[in-house]
């Protein structure tokens, strides 16, 4: 057989001689036919068991004839939101609608509903009222269980009640699907289909299951915080295939949500099968009218390399979905993809990362995990590293230099991310010190994430000290590696145990490291994470104990402006922060002060004075206003070029530095009239 995309069109069936389909796979997605896409994993998967799988992408939703275009399917429909959820898709964590959809073609956003898995199973129902529907993705895998969510504010159903769907594949789906697909095939009634790991199934009742955990009920977790904290940290310690046990949440009289153990992990050979697959690497060429699919470009020259993570962040959602036992790829798996891309006519000679979850993880944390599963109430890296942790660098040392190696390769870097306090744990510097010469360019990305241990606690983060040790650790080497190369933190304003107290230590530590972040994430409350639970209840799921929580939108503005206090648009909320929590003693001239006392005469980065922000506060004082105050900025009672210049962020106080560090407050007020 030639190969091809999978058919899109009832002229492509015919092309392949198909009456019809096995399954009608329905993404959120546009089609893309590459391994870092989840619709072309699965449908690539059942095609080499198979079975003839046709793809409706991004259907429209308002018109319940656009899922019919590829007919009625003999087994079923698969349908899932796409790579990401739909709502954190469409939303920033401000709940304001986002420009840009990479998922879609040239980026256009409004290609999938809110909710679209919901939406897209109700839509199915409206034409096709016996055919079994199967969802699973990211969508479905984070809301199998009823949950919290931060759009409505308020906790919804599993999904399986709202979307109407029979069976939720969770997880990592390769092996759930082709055992469901199996089932169907074999004839088993849909309802029937009750046995497989790695699903959720609905239930009239409970005769005949054993060994169980019974959470508390849809109404009890709506009613008590208590309740859900609970029951969400029940179902996390349950979500390794080796020690899981089945869990029920009743929804109402006769209905209850049943949740298999997950699937086992992918063995190497099975990984290798998966990306060995004949995937044709791209966006469907329908797509080319319209500038191509955004989010291909990110990832057309990066290789997975494994999947799962052992470090438990608590606002990551990883342990949900991926699991903590690490699954990798073989080098000869990796070599061949990375060989398949240099022959790609638009490869420049740069394979952009070679990681998963986390670049440097290439083995289980310990040799019991594959026989025993992970442990149920420790952690593998915090709050210190386990006894049992397995360091070693060694494999993924020696993968770098085969991929460095191949003709036509210029270098290999790593975006995945890697876990400095695992490097830490390594005494041999060998790795760091390949990272430095070869891997990064200029800058190397970590996520300290906070300074705060207070914080850092809640999100499972190591403490600061360990960062700390690590920046040292990497400057030394990289000192000899004779590159000047700098280590950027990615920092989270507004996590669960983040208080202003916390924020303010932050902006006072970004101070002294003189660095003003580019891009701060705020935390976002996502589906099935610790953090989202402890947003929600206010408390730790694990300990029960009370958790302060920045909620308001105000709260969270004010700790994200402290990040980023040196930008002069911040001023007013770092300002109110710094005088609502008693540290006014940051406002002022001195070299530990945030911010000047009063608003100044600022300049954005070109050096041309801003006033846009400075005119909006005198917008109601009309053009004479304006014109004196021109007037004052033009004869500003310049301070003697001899003096030295103090470059403020917020403005430019041409002042000595000796001066500044012994002005009093009535002096800086009289400065601060003069100036403006």
């Amino acid at each position: 057989m030639t190969k091809d995309f999978l058919p899109v069109s009832r002229a492509d069936m015919e092309k392949r001689g198909w009456e019809q389909c096995d399954f009608v796979y329905i993404s959120g997605d546009a089609y893309v036919d590459h391994p870092s896409f989840g619709h072309a994993i699965i449908t690539r998967i059942l095609e080499a068991f198979g079975y003839k799988v046709g793809i409706i992408a991004q259907p429209d939703w308002k018109d319940k004839n656009s899922i019919t275009i590829l007919g009625e399917p003999r087994l079923g429909f698969l349908v899932a939101a796409g790579n990401m959820d739909s709502m954190v898709n469409h939303y920033t964590v401000n709940k304001k609608r986002r420009h840009m959809d990479a998922f879609s073609p040239g980026g256009v956003m409004g290609k999938r509903p809110d909710y679209a898995t919901i939406v897209y199973c109700n839509l199915i129902k409206q034409v096709y009222k016996k055919t079994p529907i199967i969802i699973g993705g990211i969508e479905a895998s984070l809301r199998r269980m009823a949950h919290y969510d931060y759009w409505s504010d308020k906790v919804k159903r599993s999904i399986l009640i709202d979307s109407g769907a029979d069976i939720i594949s969770y997880g990592m789906g390769e092996h759930s699907i082709v055992e469901i697909a199996d089932a169907l095939n074999a004839g088993i009634d849909v309802s029937d289909i009750t046995f497989i790991k790695g699903t959720v199934y609905k239930a009239k009742s409970l005769d005949g299951l054993e060994n169980y955990i019974e959470l508390p009920s849809y109404d009890e977790i709506c009613n008590s915080k208590e309740a859900y904290a609970k029951s969400f940290y029940t179902q996390y310690k349950n979500t390794d295939p080796f020690t899981a046990k089945v869990l029920v949440e009743k929804v109402k009289e006769k209905m209850y949500v049943v949740q298999n153990p997950p699937s086992l992990p992918l063995t190497q050979m099975e990984m290798d099968d998966v990306y060995a697959l004949p995937y044709m690497r791209n966006y469907h060429p329908m797509y080319e009218k319209d500038g191509g699919i955004p989010a291909l470009s990110e990832i057309k020259f990066s290789i997975t390399s494994n999947r799962g993570c052992f470090g438990g962040c608590s606002f990551c959602a990883l342990t949900f979905h991926q699991g903590r036992i690490i699954q990798v790829r073989s080098h000869k798996s990796i070599i061949d993809e990375a060989v398949e891309m240099t022959k790609e006519p638009d490869f420049k000679g740069y394979i952009h990362d070679v990681g998963g979850p986390t670049a440097n993880f290439r083995h289980t944390s310990c040799d019991k995990q594959l026989t025993k599963g992970v442990c149920m109430n420790r952690q593998c890296l915090f709050p210190k590293p386990c006894p049992n942790l397995k360091v070693d660098h060694s494999d993924y040392i020696k993968l770098l230099r085969e991929l460095r190696s191949l003709p036509g390769v210029k270098k290999v870097f790593i975006r995945s991310g890697i876990r400095f306090d695992y490097c830490m744990c390594d005494p041999d510097d060998t790795f760091i010190s390949e990272l430095c010469k070869y891997h990064i360019s200029g800058q190397l990305r970590v996520a300290p994430e906070h300074i705060s241990d207070n914080v850092l606690k809640k999100m499972g983060k190591p403490s600061n000290d360990v960062y700390e040790s690590f920046i040292e650790r990497y400057q030394r080497i990289n000192k000899k590696t004779g590159k000047e190369q700098f280590v950027v933190p990615y920092l989270m304003s507004s996590h669960p145990g983040s208080t202003m107290k916390d924020a303010i230590a932050l902006a006072e530590y970004i101070r002294d490291l003189g660095y003003m972040p580019e891009q701060v994430q705020d935390f976002y409350p996502t589906p099935s994470t610790l953090s989202t639970c402890m947003y929600y209840t206010g408390l730790d799921p694990a300990t029960m104990e009370k958790v302060y929580t920045p909620v308001s939108h105000h709260e969270k503005a004010m700790q994200r402006a402290l990040i980023q206090y040196r930008n002069p648009e911040n001023y007013e909320l770092v300002k109110e922060a710094l005088i609502k929590n008693g540290r006014a003693d940051l406002i002022g001239f001195g070299p530990k002060c945030l911010i000047p006392p009063r608003k100044m005469n600022v300049y954005n980065q070109t050096g041309q004075k801003r006033t846009g922000s400075d005119n909006a506060n005198n917008k109601n004082t009309g053009k004479a206003n304006n014109k004196q105050n021109s007037s004052k900025s033009n004869s500003k009672y310049r301070i003697k070029k001899s003096i030295n210049v103090l470059d403020h962020p917020i403005g430019k106080i041409q002042l000595s530095k000796e001066t500044m560090d012994r002005i009093d407050t009535e002096i800086v007020k009289a400065i601060t009239n003069i100036v403006l």
